[in-house]
């Protein structure tokens, strides 16, 4: 089913609604009284609330939700949590601290939502400064301003992995809107939340296309989501129960925000890129596509129609036909767009740091990928609904998410050495199904396992891929749960009056 789209973000009065019974309430009732005395500590007062906002991993839909596609991830366990309060003395300023605080120190900001965020001098709590303004332009917008700002005193906890592709930074940006709207009384229902917190995690320099934001706001226990856009919707994907998803970190870290100029922006570019010449190719005016064409998305009705008049409904035949694989340069593009590359951008200061950066681009291949992994998507829940016996249901999911993978290493080069080496030992060690998961260039693989061959397929990546690091030293043996875990689809965020 389908979210209302007037839900709006829930408020539990104990973990149990969120963590449920069992181990997992017993660590987070010590996670959360660590984060009131902490909060009392450096504040010399408890909390008014906590908001919590969960990672997530994607199933499958790698890179194609800024170009307008349906993605399917799920929310995990792992979250972000915010214990939050105003400040009533002194100045107005904005005191952000983590329980981590050797690793993130504490941070001082103005309290004024006009402040750009620092992209040069990139601190952890710029995520949260993302989340403060993203709250006040989106009050402005619908001519509800908040009036003057406040102080406030802000604790984060996170047990998302950073840099992992599981949706750390997106989790972060969700937990402050979520929590700063429920200090500021502010009722936004789940799908404003989830629109306006991908347009102000842009604030942070990269191009993200709303599936993090949208999957941390909205997701439910048990069920992963069919995440369609232009407007937000969530619907519920029921997985075969006999099957399991189980993440894995490829411990090489991906920067996102700080590569964004040579691999995440530069992917949304080159597909605008493509989007553009081929609206031009199958006889879209010159001055259209280079004004009204942002997404491949924009263009897919052309191709399909290039594709029926050749006997196919895939938007390939016309990629395959118009789009040359060699790189294109710079020239060459300008050459078909008749106007200079930097005029047509000039409105977007990543895509011109993308156009500074980058000499050839890919488009044939960015293309077709996008193309083929929308359709995977659909198949994918088309699979789910089968009646088939849940045996050769996750036969086909596995199969999908493989062809996936291969899409995102081969035609999207997203991928990177340490993540072909877990994928192909997760596949040796039994998974039906592996792939990179999230931006790529590092971060985690998501394999479909068999339900009751989990622990043992958790024990053979510990030895085959993990151990190996322990023993240089680069890892310890008791953080290996961190890196290698099974993951049941989990709720998403809500604020918490404990």
């Amino acid at each position: 089913m389908a979210d209302n789209m007037e839900e709006r973000i829930p408020v539990f009065t104990s973990l149990a609604e969120i963590y449920g019974e069992g181990p997992l309430l017993d660590e987070a009732s010590r996670r959360y009284e660590n984060l009131k005395q902490q909060f009392v500590k450096l504040y010399g007062r408890e909390p008014e609330l906590y908001a919590r906002a969960p990672g997530r991993v994607n199933l499958i839909g790698e890179h194609i939700d800024y170009e307008g596609y349906s993605v399917l991830p799920m929310a995990i366990r792992q979250d972000t949590v915010v214990a939050i309060g105003k400040r009533e003395q002194g100045p107005p300023m904005l005191h952000i601290a983590n329980v981590d605080s050797s690793e993130f120190q504490a941070c001082k900001f103005p309290a004024d939502p006009s402040q750009e965020v620092d992209r040069g001098n990139h601190v952890w709590a710029n995520y949260f400064i993302c989340g403060y303004k993203g709250v006040f332009e989106h009050l402005a917008s619908k001519g509800e301003p908040l009036g003057a700002s406040v102080g406030l005193n802000a604790l984060v906890d996170g047990t998302v992995p950073i840099g992992a592709g599981l949706s750390s930074s997106s989790a972060f940006v969700c937990v402050s809107v979520v929590s700063l709207s429920s200090l500021f009384n502010l009722t936004f229902s789940k799908q404003e939340v989830a629109e306006f917190s991908c347009t102000c995690e842009r604030h942070i320099g990269t191009q993200s296309g709303g599936m993090d934001q949208a999957i941390s706001i909205m997701a439910a226990p048990g069920v992963a989501k069919l995440i369609d856009f232009s407007p937000i919707r969530a619907s519920d994907v029921v997985l075969p129960t006999t099957g399991s998803f189980v993440v894995a970190n490829s411990l090489t870290e991906s920067k996102k925000a700080e590569t964004a100029s040579t691999n995440y922006n530069n992917r949304v570019v080159e597909c605008r890129l493509a989007a553009m010449v081929l609206a031009v190719k199958l006889g879209m005016p010159l001055e259209e596509a280079r004004t009204s064409v942002n997404t491949l998305s924009d263009v897919e009705g052309l191709c399909v129609k290039y594709a029926s008049a050749h006997g196919s409904s895939s938007p390939v035949i016309a990629v395959e036909k118009f789009l040359h694989e060699a790189p294109y340069n710079t020239e060459e593009i300008e050459d078909i767009l008749q106007e200079k590359l930097t005029t047509i951008m000039n409105k977007s200061p990543t895509t011109l740091a993308v156009l500074a950066a980058a000499t050839h681009f890919k488009l044939h291949q960015r293309a077709k990928h996008v193309y083929t992994e929308a359709k995977r998507v659909h198949d994918f829940r088309g699979a789910t609904v089968q009646s088939d016996s849940e045996e050769l249901v996750l036969k086909r999911l596995g199969e999908l998410m493989n062809d996936s993978h291969a899409s995102c290493s081969l035609l999207y080069e997203c991928s990177c050495p340490e993540l072909e080496s877990l994928v192909g030992l997760c596949r040796a060690n039994g998974a039906i199904g592996a792939r990179l998961t999230g931006a790529g260039w590092g971060g985690c693989v998501v394999a479909l396992v068999k339900e009751e061959e989990v622990d043992s397929f958790i024990s053979a990546l510990k030895e085959s891929y993990f151990q190996p690091l322990v023993k240089k030293g680069k890892i310890k043996e008791e953080d290996l749960d961190l890196y290698v875990f099974a993951s049941k689809p989990s709720a998403g965020a809500a604020v918490l009056k404990l």
